[in-house]
């Protein structure tokens, strides 16, 4: 596990800082283990150059699912082993997953971001690890927050914001590291400085 936590910290700074605030470290550890499968769909398109090839590749994933979501991932595959873990324990559905595949695939072809596929969905996963079920809706629009600003579109993101919130105050405190990443809206801004919006984000349970 202390591979895949290293692999998130150098993928996704944001969400790996965002995970130090989840004090069970179980839940922590299979949160992580969701991070880390997006980490390595997120890593194709710099390994490949052909979108083909990469198209390939996230073919190859979608078909490992079946094991993960039957708790028998590939034997030897960390990432595998730890989400179909984490899904069985927590009781994940396949629909976000496959969803984020297929979003990454349009990518490579020059689709649009699918804000749903990429941000909506794994966050709502995410907080499922943490605080259980029942909080889709609750957090969708952080989701889009999250996606919004990761795309550039910080405008946007900071209308839905006062919405977002709002939808948030029904969250257990729990599930809120999953989403506080949401409350970064600046790409440039230092680990030091994410440190602090983050704590702010978790006292507040505010993004």
């Amino acid at each position: 596990m202390s591979d895949l936590d290293a692999q998130v910290r150098e993928a996704d700074i944001d969400r790996w800082l965002s995970s130090r605030f989840v004090a069970d470290l179980d839940r922590r550890a299979d949160l992580i283990a969701l991070y880390a499968f997006e980490a390595e769909l997120m890593s194709i398109p710099s390994r490949v150059t052909q979108p083909m090839l990469a198209e390939m590749r996230y073919v190859w994933w979608s078909e490992q699912m079946d094991g993960v979501f039957s708790n028998a991932p590939r034997v030897g595959h960390p990432v595998l082993e730890a989400l179909s873990a984490a899904v069985a324990r927590h009781d994940l559905d396949r629909a976000p997953f496959d969803a984020l595949i297929e979003a990454h695939i349009g990518r490579i072809h020059g689709d649009p971001h699918d804000l749903e596929g990429f941000y909506v969905g794994p966050m709502q996963a995410a907080v499922r690890v943490l605080a259980g079920s029942g909080h889709d809706d609750r957090i969708a629009t952080a989701g889009r927050v999250r996606g919004l600003s990761q795309t550039g579109r910080f405008d946007e993101a900071k209308g839905l914001r006062v919405e977002a919130n709002r939808s948030l105050k029904g969250l257990p405190a729990a599930g809120f590291p999953a989403v506080a990443p949401a409350a970064l809206t600046d790409p440039a801004q230092g680990e030091g400085g994410k440190r602090l919006r983050l704590i702010w984000a978790n006292l507040t349970g505010r993004i």
